[in-house]
């Protein structure tokens, strides 16, 4: 079957749209919680379907861009389609639905009676619509609003059950957004002052017209706003403090996801603005510090939560890494890497859910015999853990390895500095699971220094756990189906990654190509004659 190439205009708001309607529809059956999830799962699966084509025809056809409305550009709004936003669009979409599907198991588990679905899914669906606009914005103002998007509903999902721990994080969660949101408006205001535009393409022609001073302030703003969001480092401090007290659907998303919307942004606009490495070298001290900081603090962490917090922030040092090489080798393994680093950080995270589930606890200081209790749970664990310590053949080893050779070809003293690190953050990447699995897998429980307590509640989205004996619970050893196929989903695609590293690398170093030659996204977006 031949697809028209008329189709991917029709298509490019739909998934923006379709997670709208599905939580407009899931509110109306706010009472009926099976109708709910059958909603929210069909609109899901429709952005997946969608993303697909959008991903196919996108790398079939080069970059699209789409004027909403029909107002010409740059005055309307302005949606991109090229093989980076797709791409992200794509692994996003299959995430949101897999950790969905996780979510209504838990919610099958534990009874829905008493859990605000009737809140949960419609604001899931909303920050699905968010995540997918900020990949599809062409312009500064409407990635600011998919942010605000993205802001409300992450504050509904970290805050849901309006527990004490939960609301004291949402807070601060919150303020922390509203800060970058802030400081993303002031960017936004300083750029409109600066060139008279906002969209994306048009800035990237005016901004050369601009004297270097004012545009170096106008990025460096944004990219404050930006480096808050991704969490990379000394902006990182947030997000081990946000996401840990989060049920764990919740978590897993925003340990996925969520940053990853910042990196884009990142290296949507590092390229257009700056193909001339302006920042580059700013941009590859933060990936370094970021490595290093992110995995001390992982190191130091008794709760797995956490430890995976810190990890995730020691990661995105290495799609900053390979942002600030400024090469089509660096932006290769940055992207192959954000796709890596998605579904390997979900699977952990909800692998940790039900770790939290069978246990009772997260704290390595209570667990133990894991390994013995549930090899299923063992396996879930070990293969997403040696993925993300990058231990060949796996996915992170791939990513890193092109990376690594990316800085080795860079070949100046601060791009080996990088490949040091990177190779030492590895290593204390693989240490720092290497102590989970030893605990809380490989040691008997009673070995444990606090082996005899643990939580009798299973992790639900409403209440919190309290601390019993462990043979006070009524329920060890049962992990809900599907949670545990959700889990497996991702584990197989992380594994899937690694067995089509071939076409997904071609897949990213053709991004890269397009990214490397600005003219391609502005002849899109103004038309041939602004290349």
């Amino acid at each position: 079957m031949t697809l028209s190439p008329d189709l991917l205009p029709a298509l490019a708001a739909l998934p923006v749209l379709v997670p709208l309607l599905g939580a407009a529809g899931t509110l109306v059956f706010g009472r009926r919680p099976r109708i709910q999830a059958i909603i929210s799962l069909t609109a899901l699966s429709a952005v997946l379907v969608i993303s697909g084509f959008l991903l196919y025809l996108a790398d079939r056809d080069g970059t699209t861009a789409v004027q909403v409305g029909g107002w010409p550009s740059p005055i309307g709004i302005t949606l991109v389609v090229d093989r980076l936003s797709a791409a992200m669009l794509l692994v996003s979409a299959f995430v949101l639905l897999v950790v969905s599907i996780y979510g209504a198991g838990q919610n099958i588990s534990d009874g829905d009676e008493h859990q605000p679905t009737s809140i949960y899914r419609p604001t899931y669906l909303v920050l699905t619509a968010g995540v997918s606009a900020a990949f599809l914005a062409g312009d500064l103002f409407n990635l600011f609003v998919a942010f605000e998007i993205l802001l409300a509903a992450s504050f509904v999902l970290l805050t849901v059950g309006a527990t004490e721990e939960r609301i004291r994080t949402g807070i601060a969660y919150v303020m922390v957004s509203m800060v970058s949101s802030l400081i993303f408006l002031i960017g936004i205001g300083l750029t409109y002052a600066a060139t008279g535009t906002l969209n994306l393409a048009q800035l990237a022609v005016r901004l050369e017209a601009t004297p270097s001073g004012v545009r170096t302030a106008c990025y460096a703003v944004l990219l404050v706003a930006f480096g808050i969001k991704a969490a990379v480092f000394p902006l990182s401090s947030w997000l081990p403090d946000s996401y840990p007290t989060a049920p764990a659907p919740v978590t897993a998303v925003f340990a996925g996801l969520l940053t990853k919307v910042g990196v884009y942004a990142i290296i949507r606009t590092h390229t257009l603005w700056f193909p001339d490495g302006a920042f580059d070298n700013i941009l590859l001290v933060a990936g370094l510090a970021t490595m290093l900081i992110g995995i001390l603090g992982a190191i130091a962490q008794n709760d797995i939560r956490r430890l995976l917090s810190f990890t995730l922030v020691s990661h995105i040092g290495y799609m900053v890494f390979g942002i600030g090489l400024a090469s089509k080798a660096g932006l290769t393994g940055a992207i192959f890497y954000v796709a890596h680093h998605i579904l390997v950080q979900t699977a952990l995270f909800l692998t940790v859910g039900l770790i939290e589930r069978q246990a009772g606890s997260v704290s390595l200081r209570r667990l133990g015999g894991l390994a013995a209790a549930s090899p299923l749970l063992a396996i879930l664990f070990l293969i997403p853990a040696l993925n993300l310590g990058g231990i060949p053949p796996f996915s992170g080893f791939i990513g890193k390895v092109a990376l690594l050779e990316a800085g080795a070809a860079d070949g100046s003293v601060l791009a080996w500095v990088l490949v040091g690190g990177s190779v030492v953050t590895s290593l204390l990447t693989l240490y720092a699971v290497a102590r989970v699995w030893s605990k809380a897998f490989w040691r008997p429980r009673e070995d444990a220094p606090e082996g005899h307590l643990t939580a009798a509640k299973p992790p639900t989205l409403v209440e919190d756990s309290t601390d019993v004996y462990y043979e006070d619970r009524t329920d060890p050893g049962r992990m809900p189906v599907l949670m545990v196929l959700a889990t497996t989903g991702l584990v197989v695609a992380g594994l899937a990654l690694t067995v089509l590293a071939g076409p997904v690398l071609g897949i990213a170093e053709r991004a890269a190509d397009d990214l490397d030659d600005p003219s391609v996204y502005i002849g899109s977006v103004l038309g041939p004659e602004a290349r």
